[in-house]
């Protein structure tokens, strides 16, 4: 498996780390942010592909601020696709 930080960016949570094997994520885990909602978001995601998680939350807003935490694991989960396919 392929693990993965991230450093978002406008928001809460300080750092994103998660796995990626067979394009499923796995061990999604935030530091920072709401702790509760991004728990259940970590339950939520376990598993799914990263391509339909990505276009889920991608573009999902927290107090106009023009992004949110899950909008920044969209992000990192994009970039995760994009090296995929260079």
């Amino acid at each position: 498996m392929d693990k993965y930080v991230y450093t978002p960016q406008g928001v809460c949570s300080r750092q994103i780390t998660f796995g990626v094997e067979d394009d499923k994520i796995h061990d999604l885990s935030f530091v920072g942010g709401c702790d509760g909602n991004l728990k259940a978001v970590g339950k939520l995601v376990e598993g799914q592909d990263i391509h339909k998680i990505a276009d889920i939350l991608r573009g999902n807003d927290c107090r106009g601020r023009g992004t949110s935490c899950v909008d920044q694991l969209a992000r990192a989960l994009d970039s995760v696709i994009e090296s995929e396919n260079n």
